[in-house]
């Protein structure tokens, strides 16, 4: 099965075609204020290098965010417009999730995915590997970072973009008598959405069918309507 996986949530633009566990092609590149013009020749160039034809995709797999909201529009309306000229499902991912598969198993007993959502808040999300698989035990939340590490416990896994911003933050919630965790910092490159991973997890959907409907299908966006902060805190578990 053949799924064409992209993310714009984030600074990094990433793009992949994967074949089952096989990936075909993959694409990094800087998202900038120039996506919209880019991001189709950018896909023409991954179909040549993958070897394939548009139409020989079963699938198309989108990164749903938290993240920049106009870059996850740009990247939700180019999946859509594809799933309906090519008749195909279309998947959608938070973000979040995709991250969170950079922290492999044994690494650490829990990990916690925080982007930068501006104004001294994060978007995070706690995961925890059970049997193997990698099971997230909070809600998407929106919050201050001080709230998301009450979560956790044992050895903790940070990643994403939020981790340079609140590194000295949580080394120092770290040394403080009443702390449960241990961080451990995964390297830059493992902070941003890969659309290998992405399509992955998609692959796993589609044996399910488990598809998005194309109509609704929006970003996954925490921040209220009129964009004035809501400040949330969610349950450890049992928020799935």
């Amino acid at each position: 099965m053949k799924i064409l996986a992209l993310d714009t949530s984030t600074n990094h633009f990433s793009m992949a075609i994967g074949d089952g566990e096989k990936i075909l092609a993959v694409r990094t590149m800087k998202n900038d204020r120039a996506l919209s013009s880019k991001i189709i020749p950018a896909m023409d160039k991954l179909f040549i290098k993958s070897g394939i034809e548009p139409r020989q995709i079963d699938a198309i797999a989108i990164g749903t965010g938290p993240g920049s909201f106009t870059s996850l529009r740009v990247g939700i309306a180019t999946a859509k417009g594809l799933a309906y000229a090519l008749k195909k499902p279309v998947i959608g991912v938070p973000s979040l999730d995709v991250v969170a598969m950079n922290v492999k198993q044994k690494i650490s007993d829990q990990a916690c995915i925080v982007f930068d959502a501006k104004r001294g808040l994060v978007y995070a999300a706690v995961y925890q590997y059970l049997d193997g698989n990698l099971e997230r035990l909070s809600d998407y939340l929106l919050v201050e970072p001080q709230k998301i590490l009450k979560f956790l416990k044992g050895t903790v896994a940070f990643a994403g973009d939020g981790v340079p911003l609140f590194k000295e933050f949580i080394k120092e919630k770290k040394r403080s008598k009443s702390s449960r965790f241990s961080p451990v910092f995964l390297e830059e490159r493992e902070w941003y959405p890969s659309a290998k991973n992405l399509s992955l997890i998609a692959r796993a959907r589609y044996e399910y069918k488990d598809f998005d409907d194309i109509g609704k299908l929006v970003p996954l966006y925490l921040y209220p309507e009129d964009c004035q902060v809501q400040k949330k805190q969610g349950k450890a578990k049992g928020e799935e």
